[in-house]
């Protein structure tokens, strides 16, 4: 979809990403999923959350890409009672459970992932966040990306996303909420005291005019948060970090919100355990690289956040 997606709202863009979904093979899957991993590992990206809904077999094919690639993957397979395509939905929440668990049987590493409190209705998030609590698997959500989405929410259940995520048990330690664009600070309370984290997409939420996160307000709450590449439009794990340090000085007319330190457990530390990984692979960068000319060994950190590409990444 890159260049073919450009204008209109974030609700255009979704029926262009649906078209796109629709025409998805196993074929099609394992290949392009191969080459866009072998660009996320180029850029700096060691492992992949991969918020899966296009089916099983395809599901099976997104782990042979992966494979193929290098890449470390968790396969977050969505749970979609309603809305979007028929080939997402499962027919109850039964069906849903059985596919985990027949990709864990295959032997991926699988989080689960209700899509959002618009494709799920509360049953179904209960009986999911009780299987990850079983379980002690990863669970990663979208919630309050879109104003639309929250007025959904409030119109449904008289609560806002996260609120409701907390109700019905899918707010806990191994929870992450991906976006929380428009989280408020109630929300923001109870993300920061049950443990959950949240999954910053910067350039996507640029992208599609979702808005900003709440930088400033989510780090006060000691918040953990991690970095997505979502859409796909950008790859870049640098950019990333720099959009959430840029996003939080333009809020606070202040620089240096979040530390050198802080951005690269966001890229590191934060994200391998908000898909449940134990370990992590290190990258290397091309010291020699142009953007890095003149710098000191000791700022090459902070420079690489500050102004360096995901082409300073050496490829494997």
């Amino acid at each position: 979809m890159r260049g073919r997606a450009a204008g209109g709202d974030f609700w255009a863009w979704r029926e262009t990403m649906l078209a796109e979904a629709e025409r998805q093979t196993p074929d099609l899957v394992r290949a392009d999923y191969e080459r866009a991993f072998l660009e996320m590992l180029a850029s700096g990206y060691t492992a992949v959350g991969e918020f899966h809904y296009l089916g099983v077999p395809e599901a099976l094919a997104a782990a042979e890409a992966a494979a193929a690639a290098g890449v470390g993957l968790v396969l977050l397979h969505v749970a979609y009672a309603r809305g979007g395509l028929p080939r997402f939905r499962q027919s109850s929440i039964d069906e849903y459970l059985e596919q985990v668990e027949s990709l864990r049987s295959a032997g991926l590493r699988v989080g689960v992932a209700p899509h959002s409190v618009r494709a799920c209705p509360a049953e179904w998030l209960e009986a999911i966040g009780r299987f990850a609590e079983s379980e002690g698997l990863p669970l990663h959500v979208h919630a309050d990306e879109q104003p639309k989405e929250v007025e959904e929410c409030l119109a449904e259940h008289g609560c806002r996303p996260i609120e409701l995520l907390d109700r019905v048990g899918c707010l806990t330690g191994r929870t992450t909420i991906v976006h929380a664009t428009h989280a408020d600070g109630a929300e923001l309370d109870l993300v920061a005291s049950s443990g959950a984290t949240i999954c910053a997409c910067p350039t996507t939420e640029s992208d599609l005019g979702d808005g900003f996160l709440p930088a400033e307000r989510v780090r006060r709450r000691a918040i953990p948060l991690c970095i997505g590449s979502d859409s796909n439009v950008r790859i870049d794990p640098f950019e990333e970090l720099r959009e959430l340090e840029g996003i939080a000085r333009r809020q606070t007319e202040r620089r240096g919100v979040f530390s050198t330190d802080e951005l690269y457990a966001f890229g590191g530390d934060v994200g391998a355990r908000s898909l449940g990984l134990d370990e992590r692979t290190e990258i290397e960068v091309d010291l020699g690289h142009r953007s890095l000319a003149g710098v000191e060994r000791d700022d090459v950190p902070a420079a690489l956040i500050a102004g360096c590409g995901a082409d300073v990444v050496v490829a494997e």
